[in-house]
């Protein structure tokens, strides 16, 4: 019985995914109703400009998939959309009055 050798073998690929359906921006916006029947039941569909990828229409399940933390509000999104968040919409008045000082007594 030969020896095996001692390199392990590569992991298995998955097999490639079928790449996604291309459409012209053009046809995409005369045909919107299909390309979003088509990415709710086939899959993600591409939209080019000018023979180039522009976007991709996903079905909001395939999304909130994708992104959870933007389907879900959290505490960042929270801060971010506070009254402090840009400096032009800074509003002095809403800070707290700081009250009087007084002098330590000596004993």
């Amino acid at each position: 019985m030969p020896a095996r050798s001692a390199t392990p073998r590569p992991p298995r690929r998955p097999p490639p995914k079928p790449p996604l359906a291309s459409w012209r921006l053009e046809e995409a916006k005369a045909r919107f109703s299909e390309v979003v029947r088509l990415a709710r039941a086939k899959g993600p569909q591409r939209v080019t400009v000018h023979g180039e990828d522009a976007v991709v229409v996903v079905s909001a399940e395939e999304y909130a998939r994708l992104a959870p933390a933007a389907a879900t509000p959290n505490l960042a999104a929270l801060f971010s959309q506070g009254p402090f968040t840009r400096l032009e919409d800074f509003d002095p008045d809403a800070l707290r009055e700081r009250s009087p000082t007084r002098d330590a007594v000596a004993f």
